[in-house]
């Protein structure tokens, strides 16, 4: 199908272009959220009566978009889950618990402004891309983290889960130490009686 687009939409064009989609994705998503207008000859003439306006109107939403981006870029948010040791979440953390972590600040972003290619599924510091506006993308930072505490370990750079495995390790390395210490003893005890 063939469509005039009213806004720059990524990976198809900028404002006033006429290209071909597939069908569904005009009818389904570019259509019913007014990115684009049937490409016939009606349109064309209403498009570019009324460019102008439509030009004006996208570069207010994209200044509005850049002050709030301002605010946003490079903010940091702190989400406590519960994982395994190895630092693997139960669970995942998806575009809409971060649109709910911003939102809790007080920014305004919806759900589907979250650019995420792939849930994130471990713990750690995460970069996480918001596009606010066709033109407009900032980069917020997650501290995935099981306690505050650990959060702000992360904050300052600490490997929380490596360090955490390298106490059990320690730990361990000492027990099975004292358990042979004390078992030699006890066997050369042993041979002594007899």
């Amino acid at each position: 199908m063939k469509v005039i687009l009213l806004e720059r939409v990524e990976g198809w064009g900028g404002l006033g272009d006429v290209v071909t989609v597939k069908d569904g994705y005009a009818r389904n998503f570019l259509l019913p959220r007014q990115k684009a207008l049937r490409a016939n000859a009606a349109n064309l003439k209403v498009f570019e009566a009324q460019r102008a306006e439509i030009e004006a109107r996208n570069a207010r939403a994209k200044d509005a978009a850049g002050k709030a981006g301002e605010k946003l870029d490079g903010t940091s948010y702190v989400l406590i889950r519960q994982a395994g040791e190895s630092g693997q979440l139960y669970g995942s953390v998806a575009g809409r618990d971060v649109a709910d972590a911003i939102q809790a600040e007080g920014g305004k972003v919806e759900r589907s402004m979250v650019v995420l290619d792939k849930p994130i599924k471990t713990l750690g510091m995460h970069e996480v891309k918001v596009r606010l506006h066709a033109e407009v993308t900032v980069t917020v930072t997650l501290n995935i983290a099981r306690s505050q505490d650990e959060a702000e370990r992360q904050a300052r750079g600490e490997n929380v889960i490596s360090s955490q495995f390298e106490e059990e390790r320690l730990a361990a390395e000492e027990a099975a130490a004292d358990l042979l210490e004390g078992g030699a003893g006890q066997i050369e005890g042993d041979y002594a009686e007899a």
